[in-house]
């Protein structure tokens, strides 16, 4: 595989991972979703999910099985998250490395394709999940309301060198899913 395609998500929502709907992974037809934690779930400085976070996964819950898969070492916080989600978890998975998010998958029981690999980094997520050949959603990021800066240089490097690496990420080659 060459780099493109591991750095090429398979699908590029627009919006953070609360847009991702039930109606999506049906039509992708995803079982079960390994979920990135840190600004895919909730903002790096938050210890605990919000109402609105709290809601989808109780949707998505009833269409697919849930994994937390986190490069985060925090046990107090990552674990706070999952048990207030009531989702097993995983911290500390050095992604891109596969180990951990191999342990998620066989815990769920799927075919790997029909796992989806959500996060918000290209070279840490979606790197992981291509690599495992799941199916892989780049997300925005989710920041915290009160920084100061919005800005995102390391996902805009990650962006920048995938696409001269040749994977297609910028919004003008969005792949959306339409109903």
């Amino acid at each position: 595989m060459t780099w493109n395609k591991f750095l090429q998500p398979d699908l590029i929502l627009a919006g953070s991972v609360l847009n991702l709907t039930p109606d999506i992974i049906q039509h992708y037809n995803l079982k079960g979703l390994v979920l990135d934690v840190d600004e895919t779930l909730v903002p790096i400085t938050v210890g605990d999910a919000s109402p609105e976070l709290k809601e989808w996964v109780e949707q998505i819950r009833s269409h697919a099985t849930l994994w937390l898969v986190s490069n985060n070492l925090n046990q107090a916080r990552i674990g706070g998250i999952a048990r207030s989600l009531n989702i097993p978890y995983y911290l500390g998975a050095a992604k891109p490395s596969r180990r951990k998010i191999r342990a998620a998958l066989q815990a769920m029981n799927l075919p790997v394709e029909q796992v989806g690999m959500v996060g918000d980094r290209l070279f840490t997520d979606v790197l992981a999940g291509n690599r495992l050949g799941m199916f892989t959603i780049l997300v925005e990021p989710i920041v915290h309301p009160d920084a100061a800066l919005r800005s995102h240089p390391i996902r805009n490097f990650e962006v920048w060198f995938s696409e001269i690496l040749g994977a297609t990420i910028n919004p003008e080659h969005t792949k959306s899913y339409n109903k």
